[in-house]
């Protein structure tokens, strides 16, 4: 595909998934292969990674990855501390779990452009979105999840009437029990929407970008202001805190949220 006669077609090749079943209609039979293979791929590399490291520490002299990782599972750690009321065993995996799979998903965006796309045409795949979290699917599944658990724990802390009294009484109280119910759905409904497309705007738009620089490098322009390398060292350095910065917001939107449902009462 020529990038400088067609870049439309350039573009939309690379944020064309591969896909079967409904996809041409985007039904609900559509299963977009590269997407589950690239994101439950990542989880098992995390998976592996952790118990390698885990059989093998050592306390006296630890090694570089698992210093990496003491590191991160402390910052983890004290996040849930400050955020989260009381104590919940899931709470720390969750969020750990949550910031480095996230984490791993975004960081497919620092690898070029063209390099898997094209691995993948020699091996007669013609089609392939690298990036899950650019996919809405990915980050709603991730956020509805989270969603779930957060319904979960309201029911549970607070039992079932406490829970819906929440949506009748809040946060007006007894005398707007219709504008309260209205404004508490707004809310609860909001988590998930926020959660999902905050994570998947930003990726999005992080890919667009590198594609867009992609395209001036093919049709001559980088050359004549700043050496390619440049500009896409330049744009992936940024990048590597957006891809962070997400995944840490993520966590701790996830952190917050639960410990909202551990909450018997406002105050």
């Amino acid at each position: 595909m020529s990038a400088e006669s067609n870049p439309v077609e350039y573009i939309n090749h690379h944020l064309t998934n591969l896909c079967i079943g409904q996809c041409e209609s985007m039904g609900f039979w559509s299963f977009k292969l590269d997407t589950l293979f690239i994101s439950l791929g990542l989880a098992a590399l995390l998976v592996y990674a952790s118990y390698r490291i885990g059989r093998n520490l050592n306390l006296s002299e630890p090694g570089g990855m698992q210093n990496v990782l003491e590191a991160v599972v402390e910052f983890v750690d004290q996040q849930v501390k400050d955020i989260f009321p009381g104590r919940n065993p899931l709470i720390g995996p969750l969020a750990i779990t949550i910031f480095l799979w996230v984490f791993l998903m975004n960081a497919m965006d620092l690898i070029p452009v063209d390099l898997l796309p094209k691995l993948a045409e020699v091996m007669g795949i013609h089609s392939l979105k690298v990036v899950p979290t650019t996919e809405l699917d990915t980050t709603f599944a991730l956020a509805l999840t989270v969603f779930a658990l957060i319904v979960y724990y309201n029911v549970k802390i607070k039992g079932p009437f406490g829970y819906f009294k929440q949506f009748l009484f809040h946060p007006f109280g007894k005398y707007l029990v219709p504008v309260n119910l209205v404004m508490t759905t707004i809310e609860e409904v909001a988590k998930p929407v926020s959660l999902g497309l905050r994570l998947f705007g930003n990726m999005f738009a992080g890919e667009l970008i590198f594609l867009l620089i992609a395209l001036l490098s093919l049709a001559g322009f980088g050359a004549a202001w700043v050496p390619q390398i440049m500009l896409d060292t330049l744009w992936a350095i940024f990048h590597i805190l957006v891809i962070t910065l997400q995944a840490f917001i993520f966590m701790l939107l996830t952190i917050v949220y639960l410990g909202m449902a551990h909450t018997e009462e406002e105050h």
